[in-house]
């Protein structure tokens, strides 16, 4: 802008203009920063991942447990408009009503009870206290991240739902994905989790043809993230997968919308039964959870 060949009092001159032309700019809002392209160092900053588990928790809160979903909100909102159901697997109360449960309900290729007591650890902690703890610890995380998050049911039911209301609480809500949270029952010597996705069928009720698709992707996305988020192994009693196709869970069978069940480990195996009784653990499953559907989502767009 400057010559090298003016004199001085011209090249003094120039810098009077220029002052005067820089405060006009400023004032009258030429110059415009846009955030949109700053040096961000962390894309993925907005998602709050666990990097080392936090003790002392209750685990009636997911906060005292180190949550993180108030500052994944503060970065981005990244799921706004997105709608997720989360299904906590069984419930407390259905020990107390198993003549409720017992009834049968169609799933389109059978018919199967309409829901289970679930299992427990050796030591007699439930699936459903599992199941419900992590829904909320999940809740938490995506609603900071702007989903709108819907539970088939909140603690607030003496038994169920049924497995087919499940399903039809998802399809209702035209979730963009659904899930449903588990813990295993098996043998002790097996260890590990496993993700479950829809097979194709056209049955009865059942019409799984469009979401099967999605599901699986669903599926795999949420098994990479879950592994990462809390190093549990790929169950060691299903191929060394950590994935299984099937044909016969009403919550699948019946959903209209991308929908998996994830079991989170086994509750009958010592390791798993130290890390699913673990609030801290829980947190984890939680992030990997939270964030396997947040990446999944994001995928769709």
């Amino acid at each position: 802008m400057f010559s090298n060949d003016s004199d001085g009092g011209a090249w003094s001159w120039s810098l009077v203009i220029t002052a005067v032309v820089m405060v006009a700019a400023l004032a009258g809002g030429w110059f415009v920063y846009d955030a949109r392209h700053r040096s961000d160092p962390d894309p993925a900053a907005g998602r709050g991942s666990l990097a080392t588990a936090h003790g002392g928790g209750s685990g009636d809160s997911p906060v005292a447990d180190g949550d993180t979903g108030a500052s994944a909100g503060a970065a981005g909102r990244e799921l706004a408009g997105r709608t997720v159901v989360i299904d906590p697997g069984h419930n407390n109360g259905n020990a107390e009503h198993t003549a409720a449960i017992s009834r049968t309900v169609d799933i389109g290729t059978n018919r199967k009870e309409c829901d289970t007591t679930g299992t427990e650890t050796n030591a007699g902690y439930p699936e459903a206290t599992y199941t419900l703890d992590v829904a909320h610890r999940v809740r938490t995380l995506l609603e900071a991240r702007g989903a709108k998050v819907v539970l088939t049911y909140d603690g607030d039911r003496p038994y169920g739902p049924c497995v087919d209301e499940r399903a039809r609480i998802g399809n209702d809500a035209h979730a963009d994905a659904a899930l449903s949270i588990h813990a295993d029952g098996a043998p002790a010597d097996r260890l590990g989790f496993h993700v479950i996705a829809p097979k194709s069928v056209h049955q009865g009720a059942a019409d799984t043809r469009a979401i099967a698709a999605p599901s699986l992707r669903l599926a795999t996305t949420l098994r990479s993230h879950f592994t990462a988020a809390t190093g549990e192994p790929l169950a060691n009693y299903l191929g060394g997968k950590g994935l299984t196709i099937r044909d016969d869970l009403g919550g699948l069978n019946l959903s209209t919308v991308p929908k998996v069940f994830i079991e989170c480990g086994n509750m009958r195996n010592a390791h798993d039964a130290a890390a699913l009784t673990n609030p801290a653990w829980r947190q984890h499953a939680a992030q990997g959870i939270a964030d396997g559907l947040t990446a999944f989502l994001e995928g769709k767009r």
